[in-house]
């Protein structure tokens, strides 16, 4: 008897916190991951957009404490060049084999794996970002608008962690390994 008390009471906490929490689907067409290409010796670089595809957080109370987010990469634009014939060519590029691989990885994934408050509107996020297949853990603040339902961020990344292995042949020009992350995420 003691046993079959335990398992309803078991059973009874656990669907209190499935019940406590609550998947936000976000708004992609309002939601926005610029990304930022900067020189290694020299002011300067580029930039863009990449959209999300579809994306979530799991909202437990009050608080946000995971998500999941789909990239589609081939999406990704570039906002510096001013002539069209320039920013396709680099967008084309971008698309290649020695940066992000579009055609054989048309995904990139965020997992939110943990989120530490600091105070209610700020928090650390550790996550899993996968990138042309591969996964690696990272981390990132973040701040909370919960008046205007939106998360804002920025980062940067290793690029070489993920194999985006473009090496420039003129020193002058090389890019940095950081690839610079400003993402709004708005439900």
């Amino acid at each position: 008897m003691r046993k079959i008390i335990i398992v309803f009471i078991c059973l009874f906490c656990l669907s209190n916190i499935v019940r406590s929490q609550e998947k936000l689907n976000i708004n992609t067409k309002e939601s926005s991951i610029k990304w930022i290409g900067e020189l290694t010796f020299h002011f300067g670089g580029h930039d863009g957009f990449i959209d999300f595809k579809e994306g979530y957080f799991i909202k437990t109370g009050d608080m946000i404490t995971g998500g999941e987010f789909i990239i589609d990469m081939n999406s990704i634009t570039n906002s510096d060049i001013k002539q069209q014939e320039g920013k396709d060519n680099l967008v084309k590029h971008l698309k290649e084999p020695d940066f992000f691989d579009v055609e054989k990885f048309p995904l990139a994934k965020l997992t939110i794996t943990k989120v530490k408050y600091s105070n209610p509107t700020h928090a650390r996020v550790e996550a899993n970002f996968t990138l042309k297949d591969i996964t690696k853990p990272i981390n990132f603040r973040v701040e909370f608008n919960s008046e205007e339902q939106k998360m804002t961020t920025r980062f940067k990344i290793d690029r070489r962690a993920w194999n985006v292995s473009y090496k420039s042949k003129l020193r002058d020009y090389a890019i940095s390994d950081a690839i610079g992350l400003e993402v709004l995420v708005k439900l």
